[in-house]
Parts: C-alpha cells; sequence; structure tokens
C-alpha cells in the first residue's frame, strides 16, 4: 500500500515538473516539482531499506 502511494505520489510530481518545463512562466512549478519528486523518491528508499 505505501509503495502504491509513493508511486502515485512520483508520477503526480514528476507531471508538474513537466508541466512547468513546458509553460515558461511556471518555472517554479519545475523547481518544486522537482524537488518533491526527489524528496519522495529520497523517502521511497530509505522505507524500502528498513525491511532489512
Amino acid at each position: 500500500m505505501l509503495l502504491r502511494l509513493i508511486g502515485l505520489l512520483l508520477v503526480v510530481w514528476l507531471a508538474l515538473a513537466v508541466i512547468g518545463a513546458l509553460i515558461e512562466g511556471l518555472f517554479w512549478l519545475l523547481v518544486l516539482g522537482v524537488l518533491l519528486f526527489l524528496g519522495t523518491a529520497a523517502y521511497g528508499w530509505l522505507k524500502g531499506n528498513s525491511k532489512v
């Protein structure tokens, strides 16, 4: 369940980054999307490694 949520969040953040890159006036959306994507990916990676 947690992996599904993380996967969904990664897709949403990636979509925000792409939209921000395509629309010049929304550069802040690109930055926000990339930051959230990286944060969510790091969280998922850390949670995945804690099951050892």
